[in-house]
C-alpha cells in the first residue's frame, strides 16, 4: 500500500536507505500526473519509539527529508520529464500502510478497504485489534464480540478515524517529541493536518533554494 504501481514501488526502493539515513520512514508514495508534468508525493514521519515520540514531522524534518531525496533523484534521474516534489507529514487520521502500523494503532478507530470480497462486503470500519500471523486484526463495529482478521495482502486502504482518542494520541506523541527533543513546543513542532510543507509554512527561510520543498525538476 505505499505504493500504488509498480514505478511508485521501484521510487520506494531507492528512497527508503535514503530517508532512514536522515532519520526518517516513508509512509507512503504516489508519483501522480500525466507525461508533461507529474507530482511527486512523498509521505513521511520519524520512526516510533519506546518513549512514544515518533510518528509525526514537523516543517523542518520535511525540508531535510526533501533536500535528501532532491539529491538522489538528481543523480539517479529515474523520473522522466518535469515533476514536482512534495513531503508531507501523515498527518493525524493518518493512512496505515504498513504491518506494523497496525500494530502501533491498535485500539484506534480505522476504516479499511479490501481488494475483494469479505464477509460479504469490502469496506470495513471498527477499531484495531492488532496482528496476528500476518493479518490485520479488526473489531468490527456495530458487532459486539466480533473480530475479524484479514491478510495484510488483501488490503488496499487503511486509514484512521479522527475520534478524541486518536486527538489525545497525536497531542501526546507531539509532547513525546518535545520532551525528547528538549525543547518547547511551537506551531512548527508537527504538520499536524498532513498537508505539504511549502513556501508559506516556511516563512523568510522560503527564499533559500535549499527550503524549496514544492520545487520542478527536469532532465
Amino acid at each position: 500500500m505505499r505504493g500504488k504501481t509498480q514505478e511508485d514501488r521501484d521510487l520506494i526502493e531507492i528512497l527508503d536507505p535514503v530517508a532512514e539515513t536522515v532519520g526518517f520512514e516513508i509512509v507512503r508514495l504516489r508519483l501522480m500526473g500525466g507525461a508533461e508534468t507529474r507530482r511527486l508525493q512523498i509521505m513521511a514521519e520519524r520512526p516510533m519509539q519506546p518513549d512514544g515520540s515518533g510518528g509525526d514531522m514537523n516543517v523542518e524534518d520535511c525540508a531535510k527529508l526533501s533536500r535528501a531525496v532532491s539529491e538522489i533523484l538528481d543523480a539517479a534521474d529515474p523520473i522522466s520529464g518535469e515533476y514536482t516534489l512534495e513531503v508531507s507529514s501523515p498527518g493525524v487520521d493518518r493512512p496505515l500502510t504498513r504491518l506494523k502500523d497496525f500494530d502501533d494503532y491498535a485500539g484506534l478507530e480505522v476504516r479499511i478497504e479490501l481488494d475483494r470480497v469479505a464477509e460479504g462486503r469490502k469496506r470495513f470500519k471498527g477499531e484495531l485489534a492488532g496482528v496476528e500471523d500476518g493479518q490485520v486484526g479488526l473489531n468490527i463495529e456495530g458487532e459486539d464480540d466480533t473480530t475479524v482478521y484479514f491478510p495484510f495482502e488483501w488490503l488496499v486502504d487503511a486509514k484512521l478515524v479522527l475520534t478524541d482518542a486518536l486527538m489525545k494520541r497525536g497531542a501526546d506523541q507531539r509532547a513525546a517529541r518535545v520532551a525528547a527533543d528538549g525543547g518547547d513546543a511551537d506551531e512548527d513542532d508537527v504538520a499536524a493536518g498532513g498537508e505539504d510543507a511549502d513556501e508559506d509554512d516556511l516563512g523568510d527561510d522560503a527564499e533559500d533554494e535549499d527550503f524549496d520543498l514544492s520545487e520542478s525538476e527536469e532532465d
